[in-house]
């Protein structure tokens, strides 16, 4: 979409601008590469969505979100989707915790949205080490910023913000190949320079069997993680 246009609101050209900045700041290198990447090759594409507890706005991500997929593979090897979500309702006082239930639960409401099966090689559990979220059939990592985190620098952002990147990204970029040990020993770097603190330990690769992506989507301050994913498969409920 078009970013820099009379069409845009106030608050969604700051927040892409700030966007810009962090991904193109020479003086505190964004950690996340292929992110950095994928902004500097055009691969990254954009939206903005209302307040993320309002159903709109649910309908609103999911209606994006399946746009997207449809056109993913045609945009670049670092492909993301970067979604800003309108939080000038929200109490400069929010918490970090309070951050992560809207987050859970926007996941949980887009899910709910979803009319594709879920896919068969994707457990449906997210205690397996082969669960992601996926939406209309595609599988994809999440990343979640919020105005509420100061100790990681790296999740800290204006707006709520998700990013998802579709799990073919990651083909060449894992612990198998010469290619991803240097590109993660080169972002782990970068994280701890960038945040001023040890990457959080949630932060491993997919399929490892001590690896559970839901952990890795939305990161607290500390090295906390909630004991259990708040997110729940429709599978998982039928089958109960």
């Amino acid at each position: 979409m078009e970013t820099e246009n009379s069409l845009l609101q106030s608050w969604q050209q700051s927040a892409y601008d700030y966007f810009a900045h962090m991904m193109t700041d020479r003086t505190a290198p964004y950690p996340c590469v292929p992110g950095v990447q994928g902004f500097l090759q055009d691969s990254l594409r954009f939206g903005f969505t209302g307040d993320p507890r309002s159903e709109q706005a649910a309908e609103q991500f999911a209606d994006l979100l399946k746009d997207y997929g449809r056109i993913s593979r045609e945009t670049g090897p670092y492909a993301s989707l970067v979604v800003f979500f309108d939080t000038r309702s929200f109490s400069s006082e929010t918490t970090i915790d309070h951050y992560q239930s809207v987050f859970w639960s926007l996941i949980q409401r887009i899910h709910e949205l979803d009319q594709a099966p879920w896919p068969e090689h994707v457990s449906p559990n997210p205690d397996d080490s082969s669960w992601e979220f996926c939406f209309d059939g595609e599988p994809y990592f999440i990343f979640c910023a919020t105005p509420a985190h100061e100790k990681r620098k790296s999740r800290q952002f204006p707006h709520f913000l998700i990013a998802l990147q579709p799990r073919w990204v990651f083909e060449d970029i894992h612990d198998g190949t010469a290619y991803g040990r240097k590109l993660k020993s080169a972002i782990r770097k970068r994280l701890e320079d960038y945040d001023s603190r040890p990457p959080h330990p949630s932060l491993k690769w997919y399929g490892q069997n001590d690896n559970l992506e839901w952990e890795q989507y939305f990161l607290a301050d500390d090295e906390n993680t909630p004991p259990k994913c708040p997110f729940m498969n429709r599978m998982n409920r039928i089958q109960r």
